[in-house]
């Protein structure tokens, strides 16, 4: 047996040089000859051999070595290349050209040419089938190294090197064991030779000091930033390949009902097609329907009418609901309605969104039943879904004109077009196999009596659900194996907003009909909107349903399976169908028009279209079945393994004959044997009689504990195999399986980074970069390996679009992995691995296949022939593949499985309790791979086969194994303590132990009462454990051990806490117990509860061998130490941490808020802190009513805690009552987890804590007037004044604004430096600029603001803006940033310079400018944006925090802490117990913790109070009381608390006893309330500290409705250094609107923090100076006063030194500004969602101080009354509409109607101009409009009664819109509408001069033209266009109207009256119009008079001519004759 590498060339290499070649096996190196002087390639061309005793191991490394040789120094390495010789120990040949690896172990360019060939003894390697061996491909990237699992690869263990060296220069030492509290950090899956253990893959835990020991040595050499580490894993990471690991988390999520609320609100609709028409919309989410109000005679309503939907049903529920707004006409209590247009989309979408909303956006309408008629309107709306937790904020946004553009703002999400067309949905339904029986035998037998034959006893039909629609198949009747060739087509738009379609399988019954199964189709898995995208597309191929079990009962209690909520626990029947898609022509005349479902038949489809069938060999051992329920542990248990049918015994459906040739379920025994037919001959000599054996034999447990039993298995392990047919679409299984495993390796990798950062520990850059590693080269590896082309029978399109789609995105994957592994630095981690969090999503998606092919495997537990509990273990994880990536998770390994109740029984508590835990190795593939099967199984047992079996039948799978190889070991288990258990009795304690589960032994710690926070401190050892198989197997791979934890109770058995799993450390018993190893690490372990978190267990497990010389071998075991503890045994002293002396001092303020105990109150509290055994007790409260303050404040006590601060306990603070009689009652409590926050630092002495220039200039963000923090910023100029050095000098002059920055002056840490700070040049320009301004007067003037008009709301709303403006800032600055962070990226990878990047961010700038710029045209505005703004007028503002304060400022618990006291239960999430039921009161304190000693400085400073400790300079605890004075600004977005959809909200506020009720002023029907209102409360702190605001709902019957409260904390605000009393405005004045509002002024309040914080000054100075602690700070020195008087005052400065305070050294902080802050409003009802938000800010004054001033007042502005008048001149070019009767001519009656939106009952009409002929109309009318106006909001202000029936009036606000529109009277039937137009009155079009000017592009391009306000211009006249919509839905001129619209105030009003119409006062004169105005039947002759003269005059005239023509003709007839015989005659 011999090892020959040939090394043929080495190619690709730098430089010029000598090289020498080192390859290494098993330790042995060769060199090769030098190859002198070689470039590029360097020919080796050299044969080494290894003879070898031993077998090779498929997961041997080879190593080859390339050096650059020097004769004078050390050999430099060029690279490494290191293989796993999987593949040559397979076929024992193999040429391969490969890339070598760096010291980075990043692939470098130059490659290794070898050929490797090994010689067995038996010959037995290289017996191929053909075609099943797949070709080694070149990988393009250089960077295909074979084993992917290990990335480690150049880190070969088994290569001879000592284990603690590392083998080249970057990657890190790993030391064997390390102080790491990593949970066993695992180097990758490289399994070692055999025989050379003790060197071998110990659990390397990395040590951090070696690898910065490491790093220096490096940085000589290598950049550190591009070092990276691989893989070091967590606990349960497979060491070995023979082992998978468990899945902690226990319980399906799914199926469970959670909290949802939708809220919309319908804000306005516009452009609605059709003529005057009176709309409602309707907003319908599922079968909930609600409506707006109706709007009379307008296409564009404006509702701003807010829904709320509410739900509890499970999130996949919810998200397939469709949510559809409709719009309809004139809809009433007697008639429906016409539908105009609808809008659907499901929940998932909004939900997906950022922020779960689209807000203000556009929906577009489409008729449902016309789908070639294009858009019908549009809604303005806004839709959010909130989930339980999920905190909606609201955008702000730009000013209204920005929203108005409905192209850009539609409701779609991001990516999909505008312009969606129509498409036909296709969905073709086949055939369904494998049905179960849904009628019960009983049924069926009576049916035989009646009919005489067996039918089928299912009636099936398909049933598909798409985008709110249901289309469903015909009935087959009595069929388990219906066919139906049908399709289902849905016609909707495409990109549909609907992501799934449910497809389900029924059964039609008389009664009702129920689900066999259901399927859904995700339709984002099938489809790809890339460009190189695809339509989606599936199919055909098969769909397995799951569900319930298959027995039929009439009452299935698991039937919710079976419509698709929860995970099946039974394969039910598979379904053949496909989906196409195509999209929609609609100009084609021959298309349908209507929507509605079609269902048409479609042709057969041939038997190989889904893939050709192919025989699987299904296998499966059971090694172990342990922790058996004992509820089932008394009778005999046998275990069942399914495949789809195959292998079911119990309810597998038997087929009728007739079917059986066909190759399809054969699902019993006896069929089965007449497949073989089928298979190939050879085959069927082999498995002539293979017969299917799925369940194991009978066994009764035995017990192990109290809990749990075993199935005593021992060494004989039965086995179960299944024969199935399928088709053999393994290609999409293993291309998910390559995508799963990169996808878990870099979950993996990434919790380690997050562990690094977590812990603290070094370098977490180093290891995502390895991560980024070993995804680039996954994903190439997968290009590669997915490039093969498969056969082609059976691929559907989707497969093959898919492949490419998957390959593409991997590819790019791989790239930037690539790229960002090269900007990861340390300090952008964070970001980068929110990046890679992404990819890992991307990859389980991609992952997830649409396409089933063989159904999942089902392991029952049986039990007196019923099923009792089951797992389901996906076929793809145990596929074969001979392709290691390929391969299935779990194919050929040893899984530990746990078996859970099915359906809802899995729920809560009962899923938590495992039924039984099974040791399970499963194989599934081709039956002819399946030579393989049991390669993967634990070496050394005996097949047993089955007895009936003939001789020479050798490859027939055994029945049984039975092991004669054991192992005999002990197994410590280091028990020392857990944190942060959940709460299992009523006392908010549990009292825990915990049982350890190892194979089939089990042990308890001691039960630790009343504690979450055990210090168990055992150890528990497990002696004569046996375990079957090889040594060197279990010492790669043991068993996991089980810890479940438990709460024991006095009566009834334990309950259940949690469980976690661990992999102990092995020792062989020829290995030494020592370092690097041994002792083992204590480690954490997550404590899983179900799904959630249930504490931390700190524990060690090392499993010891015992050899021959029985335990005495073994390390000696201390003895019992403590004698009160009995016979238990401590953790050893290796193990248990090295502990200090800690002194932990306490402050102890007072409780609050306790609840009653049993009844009874709390009166004499004591608060117990212990931390280790430890602890101190605080002083009684002796009447907890009077005074809930404790009377001494600080105790300490000292305790020894660990080193290492994770490994600190948690410290638990408990309340106690002193009850009567010496008794004690436990009130709440509460543990500290972390003690991190409270360990003290000695203050560093030379750092003065300066604020650095920098900071002082851009810190704080400077925004126009002040921007968000009031104070302006300095800027700072070099030229210092003559002043003494050693000072700062901040200068404040009284107009913040932004400045340029100057030069910096360098601050050093210790001088004192004078910064000037000077008014640029920008300033004085401004002041010359606002001079020159007034000078010219006109309209500037009236934008001066008036002092007198402002008031607190001008101030407000201002605030608002810049709140806006700031928000838009940072969201421009994000979007700068990620842009150029996308172009670095760019750049790096095309290797651009930096200039040219400078130049390509520009341009990218400019294109954003130009999208802007066309944005700002439309909003009518110059495009030089800055210049032409209007001036904004100078305010005073205030800080409007978007947020509660506590969030902004830490909850006030800078020095006070507030620890919440617990009770009762946790409980669990379906119980919808939150924690807050469960907090009895809150403990106030703090905690201060420290090493001692402790050093002399600190207690040998002035004044230190040694009873204080480290609480120095804390107030007293005394009762104060204090004067609270609460403002209500107003609240947003209430949740509709009546059934009209509105609430009537008033304000309640409560402060301890005190509750002030502000019922009689609640606001109606409205859910914008603006309450304006301040209330003032006199409260005693510390009995009334908490303030809740509440907003109830007032109502006219029965008890007021709470909507939603916020509670706030007022003494943390009271004491917080922040000095949260009372805010601090930015500038100071002592009168109007902006009055100081505090008792103290600036200059009192700055010298009391001096005094307190023990700092130098103030001193002022002349010049506007005042020096505080080394700065100096300049302002203005004078004030005017009510009478415009200036005084000196020093309150300026002390401001500005107020606003500066966190500029202070050492004792600065920000103080908080004058603010308004937004607190959500919490229901208790509905816990976690919000239920509106409210406005306000408080106030708080100490009664012993003088008295405050009277409160501002902020009640609401009162709108302003105003006048609008209109007057209608004249219009023209009217269309003509009516027919003259005689005449035929074309005229109109016009007459124009107006009004104000809103007010459409107070609309008012001109007389009737009739008759007009030309379209011109004479009116000279006047219309009067009185509103009430308000200016800031820009609304008009109507209240009215909403019906008959209201109770009061309701308070609307609407935007001003003017509407007129054009009319034709009729007389006898309704008028004509014949146009509109409608100007807003804030901004419409200027009117044109004249007639002929006035064009529709007036309202086309409304966006681009100059717009005029009236409030500003007063006056307006011109020509206005009115339009309407054609048929063809374009708008159309209808005519022109001349109006002049005026605006005067109610005041000018009065003073100037007019009247309507043309009354009197100021009447307007009668209009000259043409007489045929009047009526023909009134004169009918002057009409025809004027007919008759005015049209057919010329007529008329040629008439008469021709008449006397033809006269004289006739008379010239008539006479002729006789004239002439008179004439011949002579006479």
């Amino acid at each position: 047996m011999s090892l020959m590498v040939h090394l043929k060339t080495v190619a690709h290499l730098r430089g010029k040089g000598d090289r020498i070649a080192k390859v290494t096996f098993r330790g042995l190196p060769f060199y090769s000859h030098v190859a002198e002087n070689c470039e590029e390639v360097a020919h080796f061309n050299e044969m080494f051999r290894w003879p070898i005793a031993s077998r090779l191991d498929g997961n041997e490394m080879l190593e080859i070595q390339v050096y650059n040789y020097s004769k004078v120094f050390s050999n430099r390495l060029v690279g490494t290349f290191c293989m796993v010789l999987q593949k040559v120990a397979e076929e024992g040949h193999l040429e391969l050209t490969d890339t070598l690896i760096d010291d980075n172990n990043t692939s470098i360019k130059t490659n290794v040419t070898i050929e490797i060939r090994y010689q067995s003894m038996d010959g037995t390697v290289g017996v191929w089938s053909d075609g099943e061996f797949l070709d080694v491909p070149y990988d393009r990237d250089g960077m295909f190294a074979f084993e992917t699992d290990s990335l480690l690869s150049g880190q070969s263990h088994g290569s001879g090197t000592s284990p603690g060296r590392s083998l080249q220069g970057s990657i890190p030492t790993f030391r064997k064991a390390g102080k790491g509290v990593f949970s066993a950090m695992k180097l990758g899956k490289i399994k070692i030779s055999k025989d050379d253990h003790r060197k071998g893959d110990e659990p390397a835990i990395l040590d951090m000091e070696d690898l910065d020991r490491k790093a220096m040595r490096l940085a000589g050499t290598l950049d550190p930033d591009t070092i990276s580490l691989a893989s070091v894993t967590a606990v349960t990471t497979n060491v070995s390949n023979k082992r998978s690991k468990p899945d902690i988390k226990m319980e399906p999520s799914s199926g469970r009902p959670v909290d949802y609320q939708i809220s919309i609100t319908v804000i306005e609709a516009r452009q609605l097609i059709g003529l005057n028409m009176d709309p409602v919309v309707c907003v319908e989410i599922g079968d909930d329907k609600k409506y707006t109000s109706m709007k009379e005679s307008t296409n564009c309503p404006y509702y701003n009418e807010y829904f709320v939907f509410d739900f509890h049903v499970p999130p996949d529920v919810m998200f397939d609901k469709i949510i559809k707004l409709s719009v309809i006409h004139s809809k009433n209590l007697l008639r429906s309605g016409t539908l105009v247009g609808t809008f659907k989309m499901d929940v998932g979408t909004v939900y997906s969104q950022p922020e779960h909303q689209f807000y203000h956006k556009w929906a577009s309408l489409s008729d449902p039943d016309d789908i070639t008629a294009g858009c019908k309107g549009y809604i303005k709306c806004d839709i959010a879904v909130v989930g339980k937790g999920d905190n909606i904020k609201t955008p702000h946004k730009a000013n209204e004109t920005d929203e108005d553009d409905i192209e850009g703002n539609l409701l779609l999400p991001e990516g999909i077009p505008a312009e969606r067309q129509w498409a036909r949905f296709y969905v073709k339904i086949y055939r369904a196999e494998g049905l179960p029986k849904m009628n019960t035998s009983i049924m069926a037998n009576v049916k035989k009596a009646f009919i005489g034959e067996n039918r089928d006893l299912v009636d099936p039909y398909v049933q598909v659900q798409f985008a709110g629609q249901k289309g469903k198949t015909s009935v087959q009747k009595s069929s388990y194996e219906p066919i139906w060739n049908e399709q289902i087509v849905f016609t909707e738009l495409f990109p549909p907003l609907c992501k799934r379609m449910k497809v389900q399988i029924r059964d039609s019954d008389k009664v009702n009909d129920v689900a066999i199964g259901t399927h859904f189709i995700d339709l984002r898995k099938i489809s790809n909107e890339g460009d190189k995208g695809f339509l989606p597309t599936l199919g055909p191929a098969w769909a397995n349903m799951y569900g319930s079990t298959r027995q039929y009962t009439l009452m299935d209690e698991h039937q919710d399976l079976n419509e698709g909520l929860g995970e099946g626990v039974s394969f039910r029947s598979r379904l053949l169908l496909s989906i196409a898609v195509e999209i929609l022509d609609t100009t084609s005349p021959e298309i349908l028009s209507s929507t509605e479902v079609q269902v048409e038949g479609v042709s057969n489809i041939s038997e190989s279209a889904t893939g050709k069938i192919d025989e699987f060999f299904l296998f499966g051992s059971f090694l172990e079945a342990t922790m058996i329920d004992r509820k089932i542990g008394d009778k005999t248990i046998s275990f069942e393994i399914t495949i789809g049918n195959y292998g079911n015994q119990i309810d597998g459906v038997s087929k009728p004959p007739s079917a059986r040739k066909k190759k399809k379920d054969g699902e019993n025994e006896e069929e089965e044997s007449e497949l073989i037919q089928n298979s190939s001959e050879d085959e069927a000599d082999e498995d002539g009689d293979l017969v299917s054996i799925s369940t194991t034999p009978l066994m009764k447990p035995v017990i192990t504990d109290r809990n749990y039993f075993h199935l005593p298995y021992f060494e004989k392990k039965p086995c179960v195999y299944i024969k199935s047919w399928w088709q053999d679409q393994r290609r999409r299984l293993y291309n998910s399986n390559m995508m799963d495993k990169i996808a878990d390796k870099l979950e993996e990798g990434l919790n380690d980074v997050q562990e690094i950062i977590k812990t603290e520990k070094a370098f977490p850059e180093r290891r995502l970069r390895g991560v980024l590693e070993e995804l680039s080269i996954g994903c190439s590896r997968f290009v590669t390996l997915a490039n093969k082309d498969v056969n082609q029978a059976g691929r559907t399109k989707l497969d093959r679009e898919r492949l490419k789609s998957c390959m593409r995105e991997m590819d790019s994957m791989g790239q930037q992995a690539k790229q960002i592994r090269t900007q990861v630095k340390k300090n952008t981690v964070r970001d980068k691995l929110k990046l890679v969090q992404n990819f890992l999503q991307k990859l389980r998606f991609l992952a997830d296949e649409p396409q089933h092919s063989i159904p999942d495997v089902f392991i029952w537990m049986m039990s007196n022939n019923k099923r009792i509990a089951y797992a389901r273990v996906p076929s793809k994880d145990i596929l074969y593949s001979i392709v290691d990536e390929e391969m299935g998770k779990d194919c050929g390994k040893v899984k530990a499985v746990f078996l859970k109740l099915p359906g809802k029984k899995g729920f809560g508590p009962a899923g938590w309790t495992v039924q039984a835990k099974l040791e399970l190795y499963l194989w599934l593939g081709l039956n002819k791979q399946r030579k393989d099967f049991l390669n993967g199984l634990p070496n050394g047992f005996e097949e047993i086969k089955a007895a009936k079996m003939g001789p020479g039948l050798h490859a027939v799978p055994p029945v049984s194994l039975v092991y004669n190889m054991k192992q005999v070991f002990q197994l410590r288990a280091h028990m020392y303590q857990a944190r942060s258990l959940f709460a299992a009795d009523s006392s908010g304690l549990s009292d825990p132990f915990a049982r350890v589960f190892f194979s089939t032994h089990s042990q308890v710690t001691e039960v630790l009462s009343e504690t979450l926070c055990p210090t168990w401190d055992q150890l528990l050892v497990f002696d004569d454990v046996e375990l079957f198989g090889e040594a060197s197997e279990l010492r790669d791979d043991p068993p996991i051990i089980v810890i479940e934890i438990y709460d024991q109770d006095t009566v009834g058995k334990a309950e259940f806490i949690g469980r976690t799993f661990a992999k102990p450390t092995i020792k062989m018993c020829d290995e030494h117990y020592g370092p690097p190893r041994f002792p083992p690490q204590l480690e954490y372990y997550q404590v899983y509860r179900g799904n959630c978190t249930a504490g931390e267990l700190l524990a060690a497990f090392e499993l010891l061998q015992i050899g021959q010389g029985g335990r005495a071998d073994l390390p000696p075991l201390e003895g019992p130490t403590d004698s009160e503890r009995g016979p238990i045994l401590p953790v050893p002293l290796g193990i248990r941490p090295v502990l200090s002396r800690y002194r932990i001092e306490v402050l102890f303020w007072g409780l609050r808020d306790i609840k009653r105990i049993n009844l009874a109150q709390v009166d004499r509290p004591r608060v117990d802190i212990e931390c280790a055994g430890r602890g101190v007790q605080s002083v009684l409260i002796q009447n907890y009513k009077k005074n809930p303050n404790f009377s001494t404040l600080v105790k300490w006590f000292e305790v020894d805690l660990p080193e290492n601060e994770l490994l600190h306990p948690p410290l638990n603070i408990r309340v106690v009552d002193c009850r009567a009689f010496g008794r004690y009652i436990l009130v709440g409590s509460h543990a500290v987890t972390s003690l991190r926050r409270f360990i003290y630092t000695t203050p560093d002495k030379n750092s003065n804590n300066w604020a650095t220039a920098a900071k002082l200039m851009n810190g704080y963000m400077v925004l126009t007037n002040g921007g968000s923090h009031p104070c302006s910023s300095p800027s700072l100029s070099s030229r210092t004044l003559s002043r003494p050095a050693g000072e700062i000098i901040v200068n404040m002059d009284m107009e913040p604004s932004v400045r340029k920055m100057d030069t910096v002056v360098k601050l050093d840490a210790t001088s004192d430096a004078v910064v000037k700070v000077d008014m640029t040049e920008e300033e004085s320009d401004k002041e010359k600029k606002k001079k020159k301004k007034k000078k010219k007067g006109g309209a500037e003037e009236e934008d001066e603001t008036d002092e007198r008009v402002l008031d607190w709301w001008s101030k407000y709303f201002a605030s608002i803006e810049t709140l806006k403006e700031t928000l838009r800032a940072q969201e421009a600055a994000q979007a700068e940033a990620e842009e150029r962070e996308d172009l670095e990226i760019a750049a790096e990878s095309a290797d651009i310079k930096s200039d040219d990047l400078l130049m390509k961010g520009s341009k990218t700038k400019e294109r954003s400018k130009e999208k802007k710029s066309s944005k700002e045209k439309k909003k009518g505005q110059a495009t030089d944006g800055s210049e032409k703004r209007p001036v904004k007028a100078k305010v005073d503002e205030l800080l409007v925090y978007n947020k509660e304060l506590e969030s902004e400022y830490g909850d006030f618990e800078d020095w006070l802490h507030t620890f919440n006291l617990y009770r009762g239960k946790a409980g669990d999430d379906d119980e919808h117990a939150l924690d807050d039921d469960r907090i009895v009161g809150r403990f106030k304190g703090s905690l201060c913790m420290y090493k001692l000693p402790l050093s002399e400085e600190i207690t040998r400073e002035a004044g230190f109070d040694p009873n204080m400790g480290m609480f120095q300079s804390i107030p007293h605890n005394d009762p104060i009381n204090v004067l609270v004075r609460v403002y209500v600004v107003r609240a947003t977005d209430l949740h509709p608390a009546d059934i009209n959809g509105k609430a009537d909200p008033y304000v309640v506020i409560k402060l301890g006893r005190s509750e002030v009720k502000d019922k009689e002023n609640y606001i109606s029907k409205q859910l914008n309330p603006v309450f304006g209102k301040s209330f003032d409360i006199e409260a005693t702190f510390p009995m009334e500290s908490m303030l809740t605001v509440s907003v109830y709902d007032w109502d006219l019957v029965g008890t007021d409705d709470l909507i939603g409260e916020t509670k706030i904390d007022l003494e943390n605000r009271f004491y917080s250094k922040y000095r949260a009393t009372c805010g601090i405005s930015s500038s100071y004045s002592v009168h109007g609107y902006n009055i100081w509002r505090d008792p103290l002024k600036p200059s009192q309040i700055l010298a009391k923090l001096c005094k307190d914080g023990k700092i130098d000054g103030p001193h002022y100075g002349p010049g506007g100076k005042v020096k505080v602690a080394n700065r100096i700070f300049l302002g203005a020195t004078e004030i005017e006063d009510e009478n415009g008087l200036k005084k000196q005052t020093e309150e300026h400065l002390a401001l500005t030194v107020l606003n500066h305070w966190e500029e202070i050294p050492r004792v600065g902080c920000k103080l908080i500004p004058e603010h308004v802050e937004t607190r959500p409003l919490l229901n208790p009802d509905k816990p976690g969602i919000e239920q509106g938000r409210i406005e306000m800010w408080v106030d708080m004054f100490p009664m012993d101080m003088p008295a405050p001033g009277p409160a501002i007042d902020i009640s609401p502005r009162k709108p302003k009354r105003y006048e609008l008048r209109v007057i209608i001149w004249n219009t023209d070019e009217v269309i003509l509409e009516d027919d003259d009767y005689f005449t035929g001519e074309k005229s109109s009656d016009i007459f124009v109607r107006g009004w104000l939106k809103g007010q459409q009952e107070d609309k008012q009409d001109t007389d009737v101009h009739y008759h007009s002929l030309t379209g011109e109309g004479n009116f000279n009318w006047r219309f009067v409009y009185p509103f009430d106006y308000l200016m800031a909001e820009e609304k008009i202000v109507i209240s009215k009664k909403e019906s008959m029936f209201s109770w009061d009036e309701t308070e609307y606000k609407i935007p001003p819109r003017l509407t007129l529109q054009v009319w034709d009277a009729d007389h006898f039937s309704a008028d004509d509408f014949l146009g509109a137009i409608e100007l807003d009155l804030n901004r419409f079009p200027r009117g044109a001069k004249t007639a002929k000017q006035c064009s529709i592009d007036m309202i086309r391009n409304e966006q681009e033209l100059p717009t005029i306000s009236i409030f500003k211009q007063k006056r307006v006249k011109g020509w206005w266009p009115f339009v309407a919509r054609d048929e063809n839905d374009e708008m159309e001129l209808t005519g022109k109207v001349e109006a002049e619209l005026h605006l005067v105030t109610a005041e000018e009003a009065e003073k100037s009256p007019v009247g309507l119409g043309r009354n009197e006062p100021d009447p307007l004169e009668k209009p000259n119009r043409p007489d045929t105005t009047f009526l023909w039947f009134l004169s009918p002759l002057k009409a025809i008079r004027y007919l008759v003269c005015n049209r057919y005059k010329w007529l008329i005239i040629k008439i008469v001519l021709a008449l006397l023509l033809l006269i004289m003709l006739g008379l010239f007839l008539y006479s002729m004759p006789g004239y002439l015989v008179k004439k011949l005659l002579g006479a």
